[in-house]
């Protein structure tokens, strides 16, 4: 892949959005989804694909940054964990050989040593024909890195789901409020009922597919739905604060406090967690229903995994009308 290290090529394309008030989370799906409120935005522009491989590895080549997963582990911060394990390396999905109490993720999540950004299911694995899809097995740290060096940053939980909902407040989906408008798959996301171990490969895809695979939302944001999970810089709570009405509702809110972001079903890891939104190529309707602009999970900030990724945002209070906003017409 080649590097482009100039300014333009860096901060080219984002698409700019007015900011304004909407209907942030839901109380019709997940509790940490709830309540559904109110939120006003300031007008920022925003990446209209995820970060692809192509754009990380010009981001490696331009400073040789080196990724969490690629750098040794400290035996202080996972206690109990077998030594064989505390090896460079990261999260790798693996379809099961059959059903499954799906319960337990750990039948198909497993801890692959050698999995990093260049090789997303471990060695063996490698990015050469994937430089449009979008870069996994990123840290928290990893993704701020590449914002920061793209004169951007991470999107808040706010922008992020402002963007997605590209104007169609309150619905189910980035398009609407149908799965499948017309019978039409628009999001890369698990086929079929046989989660994780039989997909029908409706899609086209097992894992990740090229950014801009499936059409845009209206404001001509692509993959605010499915592909990857995507990085924002809130850290997590297990519920939304307490709605307030429209005419007092938070401006550019935040998430909670590092610490408290930890995960109580969890308590012997001490690394805090902040929130990724929008589903991956994971989600299926009969164990993940998460590809919606509501949904939200804590992603321990230190852990890449390979349906992670992330895009960036950069401030911009004078925006101006959104210029994704005709592309309504491409959706069914």
């Amino acid at each position: 892949m080649t590097a482009h290290t100039d300014d333009a090529t860096r901060t080219a394309g984002l698409v700019r959005l007015d900011g304004g008030l909407f209907t942030m989370g839901s109380d019709e799906h997940y509790p940490e989804e709830a309540p559904a409120h109110p939120v006003r935005v300031d007008g920022f522009r925003i990446d209209p694909y995820a970060v692809t491989n192509e754009r990380f590895d010009a981001f490696v080549a331009a400073t040789g940054y080196v990724t969490v997963a690629e750098r040794p582990l400290d035996p202080a911060l996972y206690p109990g964990a077998p030594p064989e394990n505390l090896v460079p390396g990261s999260m790798v999905f693996t379809p099961t050989t059959g059903p499954v109490d799906l319960r337990h993720l750990s039948q198909w999540w497993a801890w692959v040593p050698g999995a990093s950004w260049r090789h997303p299911e471990g060695p063996g694995s490698g990015i050469e024909d994937r430089g449009e899809h979008p870069v996994v097995q990123v840290a928290h740290e990893d993704a701020a890195a590449y914002a920061e060096w793209a004169g951007a940053s991470l999107p808040t939980e706010a922008q992020w789901e402002y963007a997605a909902r590209g104007g169609l407040d309150g619905a189910e989906y980035t398009w609407g409020d149908q799965a499948r408008p017309g019978g039409r798959l628009l999001a890369n996301t698990w086929d079929g009922p046989d989660f994780p171990w039989r997909s029908t490969g409706e899609s086209g895809w097992t894992r990740t597919a090229p950014v801009g695979s499936f059409p845009p939302n209206r404001y001509g944001l692509f993959d605010m739905a499915g592909n990857v999970w995507q990085w924002t810089d809130d850290w997590w709570t297990d519920r939304h604060p307490a709605a307030a009405d429209a005419c007092c509702a938070p401006t550019n809110p935040r998430g909670g406090a590092a610490e408290a972001s930890h995960d109580p079903r969890q308590p012997q890891f001490a690394v805090p967690r902040k929130v990724i939104k929008g589903g991956s190529f994971l989600c299926a309707d009969t164990y993940c229903r998460r590809y919606r602009p509501a949904a939200r999970r804590p992603q321990a900030v230190d852990t890449g995994m390979s349906h992670v990724g992330f895009r960036c945002v950069r401030a911009d209070a004078a925006a101006g009308p959104p210029s994704g906003a005709t592309l309504l017409e491409v959706l069914p």
